[in-house]
């Protein structure tokens, strides 16, 4: 398949172009800084697009099977639209050229927002002022992908660690107590879900096992 990877300077981003020129697929690896990517071989072709740009994004997209997104933002006081108007401008180009696969990585801090106040407080997860408004555009980035129309996968990992290799890991439509995701998990689950289409129009959490049990 031809791939488009969104956030492809990311350390996910990293793993999951690597992942997929490994299983035969090719990459366009969307980055704004098409200097610093680190990997080459001649299935990856490096692209210079900035996500708040529609034009730049359209232009990246044709002859592409599937796109996955791991784009990300720093917290910020101010509320962001990074992760909503990132993916509507990703939606839009994709519809203007017939493509249906879309993989997004969601924040793997979100489900935290989801609980009661009363239980965040006890377990002292209370939220920077910067890390609730980048959830609320994360909340408005799920909302717009889940309204695409496209055949979408939202993917909520854990708490991000480091770790070599790929477990095997957990895939679930509901999430864990405590959830921990290792990047190369991560990575592997993005690939693993533009290319099989096992979660189409779901929301899935993916979890190291192993991970979890030492937490």
């Amino acid at each position: 398949m031809k791939l488009v990877v969104f956030g492809a300077n990311s350390p996910t981003g990293h793993l999951a172009t690597a992942m997929a020129v490994a299983e035969g697929h090719t990459v366009t690896a969307i980055t704004r800084r098409p200097a610093d990517f680190p990997f080459y071989d001649r299935g990856v072709q490096v692209a210079d697009a900035d996500l708040m740009d529609a034009d730049a994004v359209d232009w990246v997209m044709w002859g592409h099977d599937a796109v996955i997104s791991v784009t990300g933002a720093p917290p910020s006081r101010r509320p962001g639209t990074v992760y909503s108007q990132g993916v509507y401008n990703i939606i839009k180009a994709m519809v203007h050229h017939g493509l249906r696969r879309l993989v997004c990585v969601s924040h793997a801090g979100l489900d935290a927002v989801d609980e009661p106040r009363r239980a965040r407080l006890r377990r002292g997860a209370a939220l920077l002022t910067g890390r609730r408004a980048a959830h609320q555009d994360v909340r408005r980035m799920e909302s717009v992908v889940q309204e695409s129309g496209l055949d979408w996968t939202l993917v909520r990992p854990g708490r991000l660690v480091s770790r070599s290799g790929v477990t095997d890991y957990r895939i679930a439509t509901h999430a864990a107590p405590r959830p921990v995701t290792s990047r190369a998990d991560l990575a592997h689950a993005l690939v693993r879900e533009a290319t099989a289409r096992d979660h189409v129009r779901e929301t899935v959490y993916v979890t190291t096992g192993h991970l979890l049990a030492a937490s």
